[in-house]
């Protein structure tokens, strides 16, 4: 509807251009909205204010040639000016009732559009260190990033789905630390377990598959494997130092081989668990993306030569620096440190590097929010690289705070003091889950309250969605029931007896379905169409309290069927693009 508005427009400034009111290569950008009260039409285009510059026209006079330029349109009962020059469209009946053809016709491709075809979009998404469970933070940038993905998708895009799998790096060696440490333990070896080790039971799990594994055979003396470590934190130490010594102290006594056995055992098991969790929550990827073979193809080394090149790196202090505060960085970056290693940013570097040789239009880094500080200076990385940093989009996500009888949960991954996300879908179920998830704008603080999740009642948003889809459901239920049937074919030749006001307000409603999928697509906003669908869900249920539909008149019954069959489609569609089941029955 939108797109044909914006044709009979298109073909307005064409007629002008041929008659030389408008410069022939004038390029044209033409902006439809819907207005904000019907009473002063469907749709408004700004089109005569933007372009009565070039035409050097007032714009109320420009817009009067463009409305005298029209061409007919049995979707258009008639067009006004307002304002300024605001030129309004009052639609037909009829243009309402192609929608809803329009929706049986394409069924679950409704809503679905090719305005991002031939575009190569790359989302990374969760990406968690695999040094524990997923939890129920981690699950907001899970939904996010997985309805980004498919939105982006529904609107003509090819999404390639990532995981950046941190498999390396010093969190990854305190882990292995913790799970050795915890294999000790079941060894009989005694010893205070480092402030900053990881604490959980799951790293107990892995430690105890480790002792089933080898028995003692890995075993050192607690006093040799501390042995001029430096104190820890309790001791009055420093807590860094003292894991930081443990790592370089465990990796000596074990050697490489059976360190790396510890190492990828902790990994494997974790990332493992990771990967069915986010299976079972409804998140697909098209690529887990390891970070150790960005060292071992060489591209860290490669990046860090071209930062060489472009002449942004220098040594102080033993080790290598990238000058990130000539693109505005508060100061700069270490990128190799005194004793050869390279760090996490350099990583970091060399996989954004990666990504746009991959070739993508866009790269998109579904991050925590609080890695805000942490865009300039991988944006600056790749300006310095030559590359284009605008084709990085990087959306941040608040965690989500959980609450249960009001009362806030603590949550700790180092401490292992978490609800995980397996735990927060066994309790409220994956649809509340995704759905309460992707509610609010990614930036904002979310409040998750379980026990309006598992509620059933109208307060409870997603219950109240698949309830509606449920009552259409069950009125076709009724319908067999009754020993009838619904001739689509009948209903849709007597649409116009569709004529009260919340048949309208739910036609309309309906209408509006493909322009919220690709303003929620184009924004990265999936709330857009969390808050539509709650707004179809209620002018349904006030739709279905206050008619029958099951009606003796065969004409009108069949109209409204297919008035409701078309609102079906559309709430499991918009539901699917949520990751999100629309159930017949509840």
């Amino acid at each position: 509807m939108k797109q044909q508005l914006a044709q009979l427009l298109s073909a307005a400034v064409a007629a002008l251009q041929a008659d030389g009111v408008l410069p022939a290569d004038q390029a044209v950008d033409i902006q439809l909205e819907r207005t904000r009260d019907r009473k002063h039409g469907d749709f408004a285009s700004n089109l005569a204010m933007v372009l009565c510059k070039a035409a050097r026209s007032k714009p109320r006079d420009l817009a009067e040639k463009l409305v005298a330029a029209l061409p007919s349109s049995e979707l258009v009962t008639r067009v006004e000016i307002a304002g300024p020059g605001f030129i309004n469209f009052f639609l037909a009946p009829a243009a309402y009732h192609a929608v809803l053809r329009q929706v049986l016709a394409d069924g679950e491709n409704f809503g679905r559009s090719d305005i991002g075809a031939g575009k190569r979009v790359q989302v990374e998404f969760v990406s968690a260190n695999p040094t524990g469970p997923l939890h129920v933070g981690h699950g907001r940038g899970a939904a996010y990033g997985a309805t980004v993905a498919d939105l982006l998708e529904a609107v003509g895009h090819q999404v390639h789905r990532e995981y950046y799998v941190n498999d390396a790096g010093r969190q990854m060696d305190i882990l292995a630390v913790s799970v050795y440490l915890r294999y000790l333990d079941l060894c009989g070896e005694s010893f205070s377990f480092p402030a900053n080790g990881y604490k959980g039971d799951y790293v107990w799990d892995i430690g105890a598959t480790l002792h089933r594994t080898h028995g003692d055979a890995l075993r050192h003396d607690a006093g040799e494997v501390f042995r001029d470590v430096p104190a820890d934190e309790p001791q009055g130490g420093d807590k860094e130092a003292h894991i930081d010594g443990l790592i370089a102290r465990v990796k000596s006594l074990l050697g490489d081989a059976r360190y790396r056995e510890v190492f990828d055992l902790g990994l494997n098991t974790i990332l493992d668990n990771i990967r069915r969790d986010l299976e079972a929550f409804g998140v697909h990827y098209d690529e887990w993306f390891s970070e150790r073979s960005l060292t071992e193809s060489g591209a860290v080394e490669r990046a860090l030569e071209r930062l060489k090149a472009s002449g942004h790196v220098y040594e102080k202090g033993g080790a290598l620096w990238f000058r990130s505060t000539d693109f505005g960085d508060e100061k700069d970056r270490v990128v190799v440190r005194d004793n050869g290693q390279t760090t996490y940013f350099a990583s970091d570097i060399a996989y954004h590097m990666n990504k746009l040789e991959r070739g993508y239009d866009r790269v998109i880094d579904v991050w925590g929010a609080d890695h805000h500080g942490y865009v300039p200076r991988v944006k600056a990385a790749l300006t310095a690289l030559g590359d284009d940093a605008d084709k990085l989009d990087v959306l941040l996500v608040q965690f989500a705070i959980l609450y249960r009888g009001g009362q806030k949960v603590q949550m700790s991954t180092r401490s292992g003091e978490f609800v995980t996300l397996r735990e927060l879908r066994k309790e409220v179920g994956n649809d509340a889950a995704r759905f309460f998830y992707v509610m609010r704008k990614c930036e904002q603080h979310m409040d998750f309250d379980l026990d309006l999740a598992k509620s059933r009642s109208n307060e409870n948003p997603i219950y109240y969605i698949q309830y509606a889809h449920a009552r259409v459901a069950s009125v076709f239920r009724q319908l067999e029931e009754k020993g009838m049937s619904w001739d689509a074919d009948n209903g849709a030749r007597h649409l116009d007896r569709l004529d009260e006001t919340h048949e309208d307000q739910l036609i309309v409603a309906l209408s509006r379905y493909p322009e919220i999928v690709e303003a929620a697509a184009l924004n990265h906003e999936p709330h857009q169409l969390a808050h539509f669908l709650r707004e179809l869900a209620n002018e349904f249920h006030t739709y279905y309290n206050a008619h029958q539909f099951l009606v003796d008149d065969a004409g009108l019954r069949d109209a409204r069927l297919y008035l409701i069959q078309a609102t079906r489609q559309v709430i499991a569609n918009g539901l699917g693009l949520l990751g999100v089941s629309a159930p017949d029955s509840m």
